[in-house]
């Protein structure tokens, strides 16, 4: 359910003129889930002011996995989860159990569960895991043909030139599983992000980025190597880390389902932290 506030409201009374048969206790814990968002951003406090125009939304409640990982969405082919940042997607030598891999297949057991794409360990956001042969096999075509829409927003250290542009290259991975642009296009892969500058303040960009292709660290290496490293990834040459993580996230993921052809999105609120960051006159979601 999405409504446009008519008026400059406080959210709790905004919700109220959506919801009248409502207690303000309900309202209060939809909020407190986490349930509400303004514009693509999830709100936590009930004092929040909403601008006439924006958009209040409200979501289901979240089914969360083993205490930690949100469930957006499921059916007998495909699970979509909003990974929360720091949890690894898959097993690494130096973990096995805890992983959203590993918390699926504990949850769908004895039902198998496959992997589609991954996040790094401290992107934060939309992905979806397959839990049939057949979704597995759709949604593999759908990622190999870049049959999608795959959007993030990021943090950005400096103000970004351009409103709007893309960034193409062909990447490669060295010993130190570093990723770099190469002139080499037969050693290399193409990547090509779409990006958008939503706002600029106190030394740092807010952006939207869209993947028209999805290769490892992409995003981090575009804007690195744009002079405008992702605030926090120090790998990649950010020189702070003023919210104590990596600022990426998934926000949007968007297909046809594998099966049934049906219109599928799905979108993980941008971190409220974000906002705070860069502070705007109005608070804007970066999925517009």
């Amino acid at each position: 359910m999405k409504s446009i506030c008519p008026v400059d409201l406080p959210i709790l009374e905004a919700l109220a003129l959506f919801f009248p048969e409502s207690s303000k206790t309900n309202l209060r814990s939809w909020i407190k889930e986490g349930r509400i968002s303004v514009d693509g951003m999830a709100i936590k406090s009930t004092t929040h002011q909403v601008s006439k125009g924006q958009r209040i939304a409200l979501g289901t409640k979240p089914y969360i996995v083993e205490g930690l990982v949100p469930i957006l969405y499921e059916d007998k082919h495909f699970v979509v989860i909003d990974k929360p940042v720091g949890l690894l997607s898959v097993s690494t030598a130096f973990e096995k159990t805890e992983t959203a891999f590993g918390y699926l297949k504990r949850k769908y057991y004895p039902r198998p569960v496959y992997v589609v794409h991954r996040l790094d360990q401290d992107t934060s956001g939309v992905m979806l895991f397959a839990l049939s042969t057949d979704g597995l096999n759709g949604l593999k075509e759908i990622f190999e043909k870049h049959d999608l829409t795959r959007q993030y927003v990021a943090i950005v250290e400096g103000q970004v030139p351009k409103e709007a542009g893309t960034w193409e290259s062909y990447l490669v991975e060295d010993r130190q599983y570093v990723v770099k642009s190469t002139q080499d296009r037969t050693k290399g892969e193409l990547a090509i992000t779409h990006y958008r500058v939503d706002a600029t303040a106190k030394g740092y960009s807010l952006m939207s980025l869209t993947l028209e292709t999805g290769k490892k660290n992409q995003i981090r290496v575009h804007c690195q190597e744009a002079g405008h490293p992702v605030a926090g990834d120090k790998k990649y040459g950010s020189k702070g880390s003023p919210i104590k993580r990596l600022c990426l996230h998934a926000h949007l993921l968007a297909f046809n389902h594998p099966i049934t052809g049906k219109p599928m999105r799905f979108v993980s609120p941008v971190p409220t932290a974000f906002y705070q960051l860069v502070r705007l006159p109005k608070e804007r979601s970066a999925g517009k």
